[in-house]
């Protein structure tokens, strides 16, 4: 990390994105229904499930790139990733228990993009401490009820001689899945150039952020997911470290309002995205995607 590409400024974000025919986030304690907020019907999409497609992106876009592993991915042994740390010699060559712990929070940072983009507790083995990662992201949110539809499937063919013996030539399973027929979701993201400043994320990083979040179901298509795709990604950028307006007023400039209230929305076309560009003194609006 160098003086010239340290992030200096705050940043905060507003991503729309959709679902057609699709699950866009299963939940595992309620069967794989798609998720949603009990009390108004409307559709969730976790933090975690977002942070899942950057890393997702990242790990195919760079190719294991200097600086741009990943730490949590799939099948990863992440106490394997801490002591990799703990046997580099920066580390060894420490003396003091707290040394070395800080050492080897630097290294893991400086190797894994999502570390010092999203942060990590890094204490499960040897200690690698906790980071803090500049960058947060809110539950998707969907503007209107979802309704989710559940499907009979079926599978024309059997795992094994048992169950083929047992349905008696009839090779046919049944089985089903749930889809929300159309919903357009709202997340909200803040980016802290202080914490940026902690673990090393640099404008090369914010960059690499920016397009894993424009692209990242272009490589995510799966029979479950239905279509997904970013509608909206719309930055405030504040002209220093501290911000120069409090996130949620910036928030309230990209509004989102269906043209027809009287029937089921099933296309982005459906509604109006409605963007006051007054930005406070000091704030930037760059309209990314919309």
């Amino acid at each position: 990390m160098t003086q010239e590409n340290i992030l200096k400024k705050r940043y905060d974000f507003v991503l729309l994105f959709d679902v057609k025919d699709g699950n866009p986030n299963g939940d595992p304690d309620a069967g794989n229904l798609p998720r949603l907020d009990a009390e108004t019907g409307n559709g969730l999409v976790t933090d975690v499930c977002l942070k899942r497609k950057v890393r997702n992106f990242i790990q195919l876009a760079k190719q294991g790139e200097n600086g741009y592993d990943i730490f949590v991915k799939e099948k990863a042994i992440l106490n394997n990733a801490i002591d990799e740390a703990h046997d580099s010699e920066v580390v060894k060559a420490q003396k003091k228990d707290a040394d070395k712990t800080d050492a080897a929070r630097q290294f893991m940072c400086a190797k894994y993009f999502d570390i010092r983009t999203f942060g990590a507790v890094m204490s499960t083995g040897k200690n690698a401490g906790q980071v803090r990662g500049p960058v947060q992201m809110t539950f998707g949110r969907s503007i209107d009820p979802i309704v989710s539809s559940e499907h009979s499937i079926t599978r024309m063919a059997v795992a094994t001689e048992a169950e083929a013996e047992k349905q008696k030539g009839d090779n046919r399973t049944m089985g089903r899945k749930f889809t929300v027929p159309y919903g357009l979701y709202v997340s909200h993201g803040f980016i802290s150039a202080h914490l940026a400043a902690q673990t090393g994320f640099t404008t090369d990083d914010l960059d690499a952020f920016w397009e894993a979040l424009e692209k990242m179901f272009w490589e995510d298509h799966s029979a479950a997911r239905g279509e997904m795709n970013v509608r909206g990604l719309y930055v405030f950028e504040h002209s220093t470290a501290l911000g120069n307006a409090p996130a949620h007023e910036l928030f309230e400039k990209i509004k989102v309002e269906r043209k027809d209230s009287s029937i089921p929305a099933r296309s982005f076309d459906d509604y109006n995205v409605i963007i006051d560009e007054t930005m406070p003194e000091g704030v930037k609006l760059i309209r990314k995607i919309g």
